[in-house]
C-alpha cells in the first residue's frame, strides 16, 4: 500500500461516513467550545495551562479505562482536577506557570501507569493521546454534547465581564468586576473544553483546537464581535475538515485537524499581512509631502 492510499483513501467513502456520525456532531459543537474559549486562552495568556489541564485529562481518561467506566467521565475529572489546582495556587502568572510545570509530568506519569496496566486494545491507548475518528459512541456523544452545553452557558453568562477582566484586570477590580472569581471560573470552563478537545484529538494536541484557531482570527481582526466569530469558524472548519479527510485513512485524525488548523493559521496570517501593507500604503498615498 503506497504512502499515499494510507493517508487518503476514498474507497466506499460514503459507507464510512455513516460510521463517524456522532464524531461530526461532536465536532460541531467542540469547534464552538473551542473558537469560544480559545479566544479568552489568547486574551489570559494560557495556552500553557491548556497542555497542563489536557495531560491530567488523559491521566482521567486513562484510569477509566482501566477500570472499565466512563471514559469522557474520567477525562472530565482529571481537567476540573487540573484547573481546580491552577486556578486555586495560582493566582499569579508566574506560580500558575510553576503549578502547570508540576502538574503536566505527574498527569502525563500516571496516565503511562494506568495504560500500561491496561491489558485492552491497543488502539484504546494510542486513542487517548492522539484521538480516534470512530471513537465517539452514542452514550460519548451524550456526555459530550451536554458537557458542551454546560461550558457555552457559562461563555455566555460571564462573556462581559471576563472580557472586561481579562483586557484590563486592574481597571475591572477597581470598577468592582470579581476578576478573582472569574478568573477560577473560566480555569474550571477551560477544563471543560479541554476534556472534550481530547476525546476527538487526543491529549498531545489540544492545543490545534484551543490556540490556533483564536490566534489565526486575531491575525485578520481585532473586531470584539468578529474575533469569536471568527475562531469559531476556523476551528469548526479545522476539526470537521480533519474528520472528513482522515476518513477511510489508517492514519489517527490528529495530524489532520492540526495540518488544517495551521494552514488556516498560515492563510490568515498572509491576509493579515496584506491588509497591513494595503494600509500602510494608503496612509503613504494620504501622507502631505
Amino acid at each position: 500500500m503506497s504512502v499515499w492510499h494510507q493517508l487518503f483513501d476514498f474507497d466506499d467513502y460514503g459507507e464510512l461516513l455513516f460510521l463517524v456520525r456522532n464524531s461530526l456532531v461532536v465536532g460541531a459543537a467542540l469547534g464552538l467550545v473551542g473558537g469560544l474559549a480559545g479566544v479568552f486562552v489568547a486574551m489570559r495568556d494560557l495556552p500553557f495551562a491548556v497542555h497542563g489541564i489536557s495531560e491530567l485529562s488523559f491521566a482521567g481518561a486513562s484510569a477509566a479505562l482501566l477500570l472499565g467506566t466512563n471514559i469522557v467521565a474520567g477525562s472530565i475529572a482529571g481537567s476540573l482536577l487540573a484547573a481546580g489546582a491552577i486556578g486555586v495556587l495560582g493566582s499569579r502568572a508566574r506560580d500558575r506557570n510553576s503549578v502547570i510545570g508540576i502538574l503536566m509530568p505527574f498527569g502525563l506519569g500516571l496516565g503511562v501507569l494506568f495504560l500500561a496496566l491496561y491489558k485492552g486494545r491497543a488502539a484504546n491507548k494510542f486513542g487517548l493521546l492522539t484521538g480516534q475518528i470512530v471513537a465517539v459512541d452514542t452514550p460519548q456523544t451524550t456526555w459530550l454534547l451536554a458537557t458542551s452545553a454546560v461550558v457555552l452557558t457559562a461563555l455566555v453568562a460571564m462573556w462581559r465581564p471576563l472580557s472586561f477582566a481579562s483586557a484590563d484586570p486592574d481597571v475591572a477590580e477597581a470598577r468592582g468586576v470579581p476578576v478573582r472569581g472569574l478568573s477560577f471560573a473560566f480555569m474550571i470552563v477551560l477544563g471543560l473544553a479541554v476534556a472534550l478537545s481530547v476525546q476527538v484529538v487526543g491529549a498531545l494536541l489540544v492545543l490545534s483546537l484551543l490556540i490556533t484557531p483564536a490566534a489565526a482570527a486575531a491575525r485578520v481582526t481585532a473586531s470584539p464581535v468578529l474575533l469569536p466569530l471568527l475562531s469559531v469558524v476556523l476551528a469548526t472548519a479545522s476539526i470537521e475538515g480533519g474528520i472528513l479527510l482522515a476518513l477511510g485513512s489508517s492514519i489517527p485524525i490528529s495530524p489532520y485537524v492540526t495540518t488544517v488548523s495551521f494552514a488556516l493559521y498560515v492563510v490568515c496570517g498572509a491576509v493579515g499581512r496584506y491588509r497591513t501593507r494595503r494600509r500602510g500604503a494608503r496612509r503613504a498615498v494620504g501622507a502631505p509631502a
